[in-house]
């Protein structure tokens, strides 16, 4: 009787007569030849699988999906809103091509004028001109990424903070007057104080949210709305008012501008409007991640925000990690504000200085996942947005309320998760999935 063959490609058949320690063994040496170990290919397949699952049912999927969706939607109207295109449809069945060309040209030339005006201008003659764009861009990012990481923040310890209006406002109008009021001090402790002074009232204004939830159970939302409404006329009374805000001589709801000595200084020269506000914001960024991830205080936030009841049971004081998260919150906001006033708008500013940024902050946080990273890259993508509309529009002729449709369309189709997954198909991390493991013993016993 012959011995059987042990070459890597023996029939199986071959080997019936084999007991099952050689037929392991067999096994092992032909893996061993091959290069690859038994079972080894098996599980790079289930790990890539696994990740791309785990990658396709993340949150951040999600979000970009939502904001491809939203440029779709935005092409379309570009589409329905151009001229040329109106013009080459009408004869589209005699000569489709002409209505297509019209399209690509539309399209394209809106988001390439989008681009040319938030992110590099390839068109221009200097290299300064060229990156420009990119420093507005940033420019606008700076108060939304702080007042989104307030909002966030809120977010992650289970309140929905509507105030970032009232409290920019407030922020704004006691950075500015600090800034203006003050006088003899130098250039740094002057800043510094202006800072302070803003976001410690934007904190302040917060915290009486933070503290009425925790005393009364009264619901954030409709006290941060109304002390969005007094924070309003507030700041317009006391523009109006000669000897308050109002600057000297003048009877128009405006102050006085900010004194060079309380004035953010710019980051890469005279030539840009952006400052080390951004720098700033940048530092907000980390101290809110170490905060929610690094430390006790961040914990007891975000316990709060998962379940109150059982952070309660767990010995943590609700009450207090509420007014502190609205404290913190709107200390973030703060700094939006007075970063507007001692950066952006230094000639002096009116009530409109939060610039609708409060309500936009909603959206950068919602879109960046209350993850200060993900409110960081949103706050970017609504600065470019900002930055490069008006060049949309001056350009292309695009009206610029369409790019105000494609942020609002971000909002309804990130609130809208099933939505987004329905129409890429991606599936749903909330769905149970029975382990393979379970499966085989269930087959197992069955049998």
């Amino acid at each position: 009787m012959n011995a059987p063959d042990s070459s890597p490609g023996s029939n199986p058949e071959q080997e019936a007569g084999l007991d099952p320690g050689t037929a392991e063994e067999l096994e092992q040496e032909r893996a061993r030849v091959a290069g690859e170990p038994a079972g080894a290919h098996t599980d790079t397949e289930s790990r890539l699988a696994k990740a791309l699952q785990q990658t396709m049912s993340s949150s951040w999927t999600v979000s970009v999906g939502a904001v491809l969706l939203a440029v779709v939607a935005g092409s379309i109207m570009i589409a329905f809103t151009d001229e040329d295109v109106k013009a080459a449809s009408s004869y589209f069945f005699a000569r489709p091509g002409d209505t297509l060309v019209a399209l690509g040209q539309a399209i394209g030339g809106a988001y390439a004028a989008l681009f040319r005006g938030s992110v590099v201008n390839l068109q221009a003659p200097d290299f300064v001109t060229a990156i420009r764009p990119l420093t507005e861009t940033l420019t606008y990012a700076t108060p939304l990424i702080a007042a989104g990481l307030g909002v966030a923040l809120a977010f992650r310890a289970g309140l929905f903070n509507i105030g970032g209006q009232g409290q920019m406002l407030m922020a704004a109008a006691a950075a500015g007057w600090v800034g203006f009021g003050v006088s003899g001090v130098p250039f740094p402790l002057h800043l510094l104080m202006a800072l302070v002074a803003g976001i410690a009232a934007g904190a302040l204004w917060a915290g009486i949210a933070g503290l009425l939830k925790a005393r009364t159970g009264a619901h954030e939302v409709i006290v941060t709305i109304m002390l969005n409404y007094v924070a309003f006329y507030l700041i317009a009374y006391l523009l109006a008012t000669p000897g308050l805000l109002q600057a000297p001589g003048s009877s128009n709801p405006k102050t006085p501008p900010t004194a060079e000595s309380a004035q953010l200084p710019p980051l890469l020269g005279e030539q840009f409007n952006l400052t080390w506000g951004f720098v700033l914001a940048l530092l907000a960024v980390l101290g809110v991640w170490w905060l929610l991830n690094r430390s006790s205080v961040g914990f007891s936030f975000r316990a709060v925000g998962e379940n109150p009841r059982a952070a309660r049971v767990a010995g943590i004081d609700t009450g207090r990690a509420t007014v502190s998260s609205m404290l913190v919150a709107g200390g973030l906001v703060g700094l939006a504000g007075a970063s507007q006033v001692l950066g952006g708008v230094t000639t002096g500013f009116s009530s409109d200085i939060d610039a609708g940024i409060g309500f936009d902050a909603i959206t950068v946080a919602l879109l960046g996942g209350s993850n200060p990273w993900g409110v960081l890259a949103a706050g970017i993508l609504f600065g470019a947005f900002k930055a490069g509309g008006s060049t949309m529009q001056a350009a292309e002729g695009i009206p610029s309320d369409i790019v105000l449709v494609v942020q609002s369309l971000i909002v309804l189709f990130i609130a809208a998760p099933p939505l987004v997954r329905a129409i890429f198909r991606l599936p749903d991390p909330n769905r149970r999935r029975t382990p393979k493991k379970a499966k085989a013993t269930r087959k197992e016993a069955a049998a």
